[in-house]
């Protein structure tokens, strides 16, 4: 403290000193111009004349707070932790707030303590390029709906949340349950209220009475709103809304109409899910910033939903602000419509310098219980047949851009369905977890593939395998390439087959950035060329088709759910 003070008081030099900046101040939306001082990893003045051991010519460039996501799950990227803060971190992502929802759903706890692990290995000199806030998943599985790898009930849930490892208790999915107050789950909420551990939500369309009834459970955010009218109304509820730029799902559109200058502080901005190509191409939260200022949204409204209000939510007092006594945690951007990121700067250590990481990232952390997690009974085409009685069958069609489905009846022909040539494509969702033989089937209306199968070790959120195609025999085939490679994405069409690897829990790659980009762009342009619509991406739109907490209709290994409904229903109605 007396070094900070005495440096502050210019007694002594300081550590860093950001020099010819331009200082955004989250307090105020106003920009400064002067030096940045920084001592022991920490901002300890903002003004002129400051001397430091080192310095750092910040050539007119605005220096913003380091980014923080508020809600994360970085295996949808399909990177190693090692890969992805190789690409987020030289985007200014400084912290994250990440549920590792997908990995613990496959592995259990040990999921999660892998992830923790492969990120505090990472080094930039002393420091760690990025903060790591792992939130413990409430819902594993997510439903008792479908057939997962693990399960955490209310009492080994109120066990591991009093771990360190645990920041928090993760998004709670299953809002019915919630709603019913099931005493399980309500267990698990109020073990994270005695521990004063913050609660993550997910709450799609719950509105009024049910929706005061969620936030009595003590739950802190939501990032599943869909229009501005459920923004405004949940942020007028006392609870944080965060504003999603995903690969597969966008709302930004919506919720900067639900935003103004009064409640602008209980917004955030957050990923959710985003691709390794899109995180490579477009950036994190970056991207996010100059989506909403372009949208029209105010740019000292966006950097704060990025920055201050995420800090401020979580309650991490010591990030958020380039300020005094905040951690120097920094990224110099050239404007506040672009955001083009030329500096990272965290603890007063540049951890990344014109879009490339000062870090060691080639190093992998693969430790055996995230290994060879795919198990399954063999499978033949006669796996996927569907016969039929002549009534009618439930189709989903998927909503473009969104991850809803709505339910669509089709004429049901007597005996073996053929949905070659049609606008009908056969859904599977394998049970890979304890080999148990469990296969759900379903229908796809409108996806536009044909002429094979692709499939994914991906399914949110059991993870089980997702096959779709209009042909039986490579339906079969790719899950015999998904169980060889250990999980992955794979195709099989007229010309041959491809698949890439996931050797991590069946959802990660250990290859590098690079290698994965161009893998999974491989696959993904195998899909296009087999029909997929461009309304649709085709694996990330995919993976989704099994997730039971979001309406209408969704496929898991034990059958059709209709989450209105809240039952199972079957493929044919007479």
């Amino acid at each position: 403290m007396k070094k900070r003070i005495d440096c502050a008081m210019k007694r002594e030099p300081c550590d860093l000193v950001i020099k010819n900046a331009r200082i955004f101040n989250v307090f105020t939306g106003e920009i400064e111009e002067g030096d940045v001082a920084v001592a022991e990893g920490r901002i300890v003045a903002i003004g002129r004349g400051y001397r430091g051991t080192r310095e750092y010519d910040g050539a007119g460039k605005i220096v913003l707070p380091g980014l923080i996501d508020s809600h994360i799950h970085i295996e949808s990227s399909m990177l190693s932790p090692e890969a992805w803060a190789s690409l987020a971190v030289p985007h200014g992502t400084s912290a994250i707030v990440a549920d590792p929802h997908e990995i613990v759903n496959v592995c259990g706890v040990e999921g999660a303590e892998y992830i923790k692990e492969a990120f505090s290995r990472l080094k930039a000199g002393e420091c760690n390029p990025l903060d790591v806030y792992l939130q413990l998943p409430s819902c594993v599985p997510a439903t008792p709906f479908e057939t997962g790898g693990a399960s955490l009930n209310g009492a080994e849930t109120q066990s591991e949340l009093r771990r360190d490892l645990f920041f928090g208790l993760g998004e709670m999915m299953n809002f019915p349950a919630v709603l019913a107050g099931e005493e399980d789950t309500l267990k698990k909420l109020e073990a994270a209220q005695a521990l004063k551990k913050p609660v993550d939500g997910h709450a799609p369309d719950v509105l009024g009475e049910a929706f005061c009834a969620y936030r009595c459970a003590g739950i802190l955010t939501d990032h599943e709103s869909l229009t501005a009218a459920e923004c405004r109304e949940k942020v007028a509820r006392g609870m944080y809304v965060q504003i999603r730029c995903g690969s597969s799902v966008n709302n930004i559109a919506d919720a900067k109409d639900a935003v103004d200058g009064y409640n602008f502080r209980r917004f955030l901005l957050c990923s959710d899910d985003k691709n390794a190509e899109d995180l490579a191409k477009r950036g994190h939260i970056d991207d996010a910033l100059r989506r909403l200022v372009r949208a029209g949204l105010p740019a000292e409204y966006a950097v704060a939903m990025a920055t201050i209000n995420v800090a401020q939510c979580y309650g991490l007092q010591d990030i958020g602000a380039v300020a005094p006594n905040y951690f120097a945690d920094m990224v110099l951007v050239d404007d506040l419509i672009d955001f083009s990121v030329s500096a990272v700067f965290k603890r007063g250590t540049l951890v990344a310098e014109r879009g490339k990481p000062l870090f060691e990232t080639a190093q992998r952390y693969l430790p055996a219980s995230v290994k060879s997690t795919v198990h399954i009974r063999p499978v033949t085409k006669e796996s996927f047949r569907i016969v039929c009685g002549g009534g009618r069958l439930r189709a989903m069609r998927v909503l473009p851009r969104a991850l809803y489905t709505e339910e669509e009846f089709v004429p049901a022909p007597k005996g073996e369905l053929c949905v070659k040539g049609t606008d009908l494509c056969k859904l599977a969702v394998v049970e890979r977890h304890h080999a148990t033989g469990n296969i759900g089937l379903g229908l796809v209306k409108g996806y536009g593939l044909h002429g094979g199968a692709i499939g994914i070790s991906v399914a949110h959120d059991s993870h089980n395998l997702l096959v779709l195609g209009d042909d039986d025999r490579a339906m079969a085939r790719v899950v015999h390439l998904l169980e060889g490679a250990g999980g992955g994405m794979a195709a099989v069409f007229e010309e041959g087959e491809d698949v890439f690897p996931l050797d991590i829990a069946g959802l990660m790659s250990s290859a590098s950035a690079e290698e994965v980009i161009e893998g999974t762009g491989r696959i993904q342009r195998r899909a296009r060329d087999m029909g997929v619509k461009a309304c649709y991406e085709p694996f990330m739109t995919l993976v989704f088709l099994s997730l039971a907490v979001i309406p209408k209709l969704k496929l898991t290994d034990k059958g059709l759910f209709d989450l209105e409904r809240y039952c199972f229903v079957p493929l044919e109605e007479a």
